[in-house]
C-alpha cells in the first residue's frame, strides 16, 4: 500500500520563499493608487529633463572648448615688441655702367649689384665692373678680374644662388681647359650656358 504524501508543516513554509496559499508574483500584483502612479510619472519626467539638460550642457561645453582650442590657430599672432636690427643694404664699390642711362639707378638694383659683388668676393673672385645692358630687362653683367668674358645674372634670382652657379661654371670650364669665354649665362635656374 502506498503512503499518502506528507503535508508540509507550517514552520517549514515560513522559511521558504513561497508562502502557502499565495502566488509567486504576489508582491508585484499589489495595486497602486492613482496618486502613486502620478508621483512616479512626475519623477521619471524630472529625470528625463535632467538628463536632457546635462547632455545639452555637455555638448555646449565641448563646443566652447573646441572653439577656444582652435581660435588661436586662426587669429593673427601678435608681433614681438622688439626692435629689429637694421641691416645696411649692400652698395656697390665697383664701377656700374647703365648703357641706357635712364638716370639714377633704383636702390634695388644698386643693392643687388652690391650683394652680388660681395658674394663674388666671398668666393675669391674680384669683380671689376657691372654693366646693365641696353634694352635688357633685369639683367646685370659682371666682369671679373683675370677673365676675358662676363657673367650674365638676373635680378629676379638670389645673388648667392646665381654667383654659386657662375662659380661652378667657371670651374667646369677650367677643368675642360677653357680659360677664355665671351660670356657665361646663369640667368635660368639649374642651367648655365657659355660662349
Amino acid at each position: 500500500m502506498e503512503e499518502a504524501p506528507k503535508l508540509a508543516r507550517r514552520s517549514a513554509n515560513k522559511k521558504s520563499s513561497l508562502r502557502s496559499g499565495r502566488t509567486i508574483g504576489e508582491r508585484r500584483e499589489r495595486l497602486e493608487t492613482a496618486s502613486e502612479r502620478s508621483a512616479a510619472h512626475k519623477k521619471r519626467q524630472k529625470k528625463q529633463k535632467l538628463r536632457l539638460v546635462l547632455t545639452i550642457s555637455g555638448f555646449v561645453v565641448a563646443i566652447v572648448a573646441a572653439i577656444f582650442a582652435i581660435l588661436p590657430l586662426f587669429s593673427e599672432r601678435e608681433q614681438p615688441t622688439y626692435t629689429p636690427s637694421v641691416t645696411v643694404p649692400y652698395s656697390p664699390t665697383i664701377e656700374v655702367i647703365d648703357e641706357d642711362y635712364s638716370g639714377e639707378l633704383p636702390s634695388s638694383i644698386k643693392e643687388y649689384i652690391g650683394q652680388a659683388e660681395a658674394d663674388f668676393r666671398e668666393l675669391g673672385y674680384t669683380p671689376v665692373k657691372a654693366v646693365i645692358p641696353s634694352g635688357a630687362i633685369r639683367e646685370v653683367d659682371f666682369y671679373l678680374e683675370g677673365y676675358t668674358g662676363f657673367i650674365k645674372l638676373i635680378t629676379t634670382r638670389g645673388t648667392a644662388v646665381s654667383v654659386e652657379d657662375a662659380d661652378r661654371m667657371i670651374r667646369y670650364l677650367a677643368d675642360k681647359g677653357i680659360t677664355n669665354f665671351t660670356y657665361i649665362d646663369v640667368r635660368i635656374e639649374r642651367k648655365a650656358y657659355w660662349k
